[in-house]
């Protein structure tokens, strides 16, 4: 039997307490499943910077390396010491460094929660290593020059190699939903940049030919996902669109604390909510876990298809399951209108995890 080796990286604020909590929750239900979890902590943020002067230490990306994947908690990069806040991030840097080409976040709305729509299932697939995000788009040094005190120039890369892999992920998911795909860019003014693109993602699209393929502007797109969130399945954009949207969209299905994320490349994939570290309710154990526990249930379910245990897709859906009933019975954070605590949500996650009968 497989010993599946993840790792934790706390994280600053809340990254501690919520992550905590999804770990407790998927050891229940990874027990009941018979899944075998090492669970490796490793130093990042502000225990990072404690024990060795970096908020991302070499033995935490050299020890991820040898993983199946990890959980990522928030980091609080603002309030780094001076020598660090010039630094990518730690999340930035993981993803740059370990090619984590593709962000995945699914906005979803959820039963008990209210939300700005009335229904909305949808995932988008984020471009993660170009486009307008300076501090990721250079292979050395940095996407963004002043040129004056009053002038500052800034690049956007966007290469053939990086949509076509994007793409491709998008499509392959779309054969596993609902066979539809729409692709954001803003190809009437950014003509070569989001134009090379829209001309690749429309390439890609034609191996796929049961998706149904459409495409909108990068502000239109907002705009309908606001009026007919229900409508979309599964969108693919570039670095800058897809954070945006992907906010939006969390925001619009109920809330960002509750939007989950994964980073992935071919080989290893990130659990990281969309959410900060919050620093400003950091130990009072009122933090939302559901967004790092539902990132969780991702990375269960990209382990499940890449090494075919369907005993991990069990334990991911035996969370999401618990979390939904918690949610039916009224069981919240203070953030969506309850009084449990993050300990208290986490428990009675796995209470129902307990009670639950596996298929």
């Amino acid at each position: 039997m497989t010993i599946y080796r993840l790792g934790v990286l706390a994280g600053d604020g809340i990254g501690p307490e919520i992550v905590r909590a999804a770990v407790e929750v998927f050891k229940t239900a990874a027990r009941k499943t018979g899944v075998d979890i090492d669970w490796v902590n490793l130093p990042m943020g502000w225990e990072g910077i404690k024990h060795h002067n970096d908020p991302l230490p070499e033995i935490t990306t050299e020890t991820l390396k040898n993983t199946h994947g990890w959980i990522l908690g928030p980091h609080d990069s603002a309030a780094y010491p001076p020598e660090h806040k010039n630094k990518l991030n730690p999340s930035g840097a993981l993803r740059r460094k370990l090619d984590l080409y593709a962000n995945i976040r699914p906005a979803k709305t959820m039963p008990g929660i209210k939300s700005v729509v009335e229904e909305a299932d949808l995932v988008i697939y984020r471009e993660n290593t170009e486009g307008f995000y300076a501090d990721r788009n250079m292979y050395n040094g940095h996407g963004e020059w002043q040129i004056t005190e009053d002038v500052v120039l800034t690049s956007g890369v966007f290469t053939r190699k990086a949509v076509e892999r994007i793409a491709h992920a998008a499509f392959k998911m779309a054969m596993q939903r609902s066979k539809k795909v729409t692709i954001v860019h803003k190809a009437n003014v950014l003509r070569l940049s989001t134009g090379l693109f829209l001309k690749v993602c429309r390439e890609v699209a034609e191996q796929y030919p049961e998706v149904t393929v459409d495409d909108y502007h990068i502000d239109a797109m907002a705009a309908h996902l606001v009026r007919r969130a229900k409508d979309f399945d599964v969108i693919v954009t570039e670095n800058m669109y897809g954070d945006i949207l992907s906010d939006l969209a969390g925001e619009l299905a109920g809330s960002l604390g509750l939007a989950p994320s994964i980073n992935s490349n071919d080989h290893l994939a990130m659990a990281q909510a969309a959410h900060g570290s919050a620093p400003d309710i950091a130990g009072l154990n009122i933090g939302n876990p559901t967004g790092m526990i539902l990132s969780t249930v991702m990375l269960m379910d990209w382990l499940a298809e890449r090494h075919n245990d369907p005993k991990l897709k069990e334990t991911g859906r035996l969370v999401e399951q618990g979390l939904y009933q918690s949610f039916e019975d009224g069981v919240k954070t203070k953030d969506l209108g309850g009084n449990a605590s993050t300990s208290d949500f986490a428990e009675a996650i796995s209470e129902r995890i307990s009670q639950s009968v596996l298929r």
